[in-house]
C-alpha cells in the first residue's frame, strides 16, 4: 500500500492537469496489508528489506508454501519436515533425510528470530533469507526438484494462483516471489515469552538455582557470554557482531572446507561455523552443526573438558586441554538457566502452525 500511494503522489505531482482517469499506476503491486514487523519491547529494532515488506498477503502465501509438500520431487517433504515446530523449528533427529533417502552431514539449524541474524545456513553461505529459501528446493539430499517443476504444480493450483497474485501481482508465480513469501513468513516466526524474556521485563524471578546458572553463565567462571553474550538481541545467546563463526573445540583434526571455509576459501574458518541462538535449547536437540550431542548434559559435559586443540579453535576456548572442573552443582545451574530460555508459546502457536 504504502509503494502505491507514494507512486500515485509522484504521478500527480509530475502534471498537475492530469485527470484521475489519465493516471497509469506502474506495476510495481498490487493493493496489498501492510503488516507491522512485531518487534517485542525487550527487542532491539531490525532493518527489513526494502523490496520486501511485510503485508498480510506475503505471509500468508509463505506460511502455505512452508508446510507444502509439493515444493519437494516427490510431494513428500516441505520446508516444515525438517523444521518442526515443537523443536523451536529444527529437527530432533541427528541429519534430515531428503526425499530419495538421502542423509545429509548437518542437523537442521533452528528458524526463529531470524529478522535479528545476518547469516543463513551453518556455514554462512547466504546472508539474508530470500536467498536462503531457494536453496533447499533444488538440493539433491533434501527437496530434489528444480524450481520449474515447483512453480508448475504451484500454477495449475488455482489457490496459489489467487495468493500470489494477491501478494505480488498478475503473473507474479516465480521463485523469487516464492522466496519472498517464505521469508516474509519465517520473519514472524518470532519467539519472546520465555521466563528469561519475562525476567527481563521484571515479570519473573529467577530460581536461586537459574540465578546461579546465570551467574556461572555471564562470568569467567563458565565463559559462556563471549560467544553467547547478546542479551539484548532477539538471537538471544547466539552470534552477534564480529563474532558470529567459531570453532569451539569439537574436533582436534580438521576436514578442509568445512563450516565457514567453504564462503572465504580461507583455511584459518576451517571447522569455524555459525554460532546458533540458545533460545529453545531445551527442544532444539540435537545440539552442534553435526548433532553429536543428544542431551544439555553432553553438551555442558564438552565444555567443561575444555574442548579439543585445533589452530583455529576460538581464543575463548581458554581450558581446552585443561578443562574447568565444574562441581555437579555448577552444571545443574547452567542447564536450569537455558531452560528458563524455553518459549512454550512459540512452539505451540497455532498461528505459525500447518494452514493446510
Amino acid at each position: 500500500m504504502k509503494n502505491y500511494i507514494i507512486w500515485t503522489l509522484i504521478i500527480l505531482a509530475a502534471g498537475s492537469a492530469c485527470k484521475k482517469d489519465q493516471i497509469v499506476v506502474q506495476p510495481i503491486g498490487p493493493e496489498t496489508t501492510p503488516v507491522a514487523f512485531p518487534k517485542p519491547a525487550n527487542f532491539p529494532p531490525v532493518s527489513m528489506p526494502a523490496d520486501n515488506p511485510l503485508t498480510e498477503e506475503g505471509i500468508r502465501l509463505g506460511r502455505h508454501l512452508f508446510y507444502d509438500p509439493r515444493l519437494s520431487g516427490d510431494n513428500t517433504q516441505s520446508c516444515s519436515s525438517c523444521h518442526l515446530q515443537e523443536s523451536s523449528f529444527s529437527d530432533p533427529n541427528q541429519f534430515s533425510t531428503g526425499i530419495d533417502g538421502s542423509i545429509g552431514d548437518r542437523n537442521a539449524m533452528v528458524i526463529m528470530n531470524l529478522a535479528w541474524q545476518d547469516f543463513f545456513f551453518w556455514d554462512g553461505r547466504s546472508s539474508s533469507l530470500e536467498d536462503q529459501a531457494l536453496q533447499p528446493i533444488e538440493n539433491p539430499i533434501e527437496m530434489n526438484t528444480t524450481w520449474p517443476e515447483v512453480l508448475a504444480k504451484l500454477e495449475a493450483d488455482p489457490k496459489y494462483v489467487q495468493m500470489f497474485e494477491a501478494a505480488f501481482g498478475q503473473n507474479a508465480i516465480t521463485k523469487e516471489n516464492a522466496a519472498r513469501a517464505l521469508a516474509q513468513f519465517e520473519r514472524t516466526l518470532i519467539s519472546a515469552d520465555s521466563k528469561f524474556d519475562r525476567w527481563q521485563r521484571g515479570a519473573y524471578q529467577f530460581t536461586q538455582l537459574e540465578a546461579d546458572g546465570y551467574q556461572i553463565f555471564n562470568s569467567e567462571e563458565g565463559d559462556c557470554f563471549h560467544c553467547h553474550g547478546d542479551l539484548n538481541t532477539g538471537n538471544l545467546f547466539g552470534s552477534y557482531g564480529d563474532l558470529q563463526f567459531s570453532n569451539n573445540g569439537l574436533d582436534s583434526i580438521l576436514t578442509p572446507f568445512t563450516g565457514y571455509e567453504v564462503v572465504t576459501g580461507d583455511s584459518l574458518d576451517r571447522g569455524k561455523f555459525k554460532i546458533p541462538s540458545l533460545r529453545n535449547v531445551e527442544y532444539s536437540f540435537p545440539y552442534m552443526h553435526d548433532g553429536r550431542f543428544t542431551t544439555l548434559q553432553e553438551v555442558i559435559e564438552h565444555y567443561n573438558m575444555g574442548g579439543h586443540i585445533s589452530y583455529t579453535i576460538d581464543p575463548n576456548m581458554k581450558v581446552a586441554g585443561t578443562g574447568r572442573n565444574w562441581t555437579p552443582y555448577q552444571k545443574s545451574a547452567l542447564i536450569a538457566f537455558m531452560r528458563t530460555l524455553s518459549d512454550d508459546l512459540f512452539l505451540t502457536d497455532t498461528a505459525l502452525a500447518n494452514p493446510w
